[in-house]
């Protein structure tokens, strides 16, 4: 009978969120999608500039 009551003990609810917080944290995901493809954009933006045009004329 103890172990039964550990186990009851132990068990955590699930948060339920609101409508609201839903939409704040679907907002929050794409803003923190859209800044990091930029910074990919950026980053590779910034790599082909420093290795210039003779990256494509490299032999192979």
């Amino acid at each position: 009978m103890q172990n039964q009551d550990e186990s009851e003990r132990h068990k955590i609810a699930a948060p339920h969120w609101t409508e609201e917080q839903v939409k704040r944290r679907r907002q929050r995901n794409l803003a923190i999608a859209w800044t990091l493809a930029g910074l990919i954009i950026l980053f590779f933006v910034v790599t082909i500039v420093k290795l210039g045009g003779n990256v494509v004329n490299r032999p192979l």
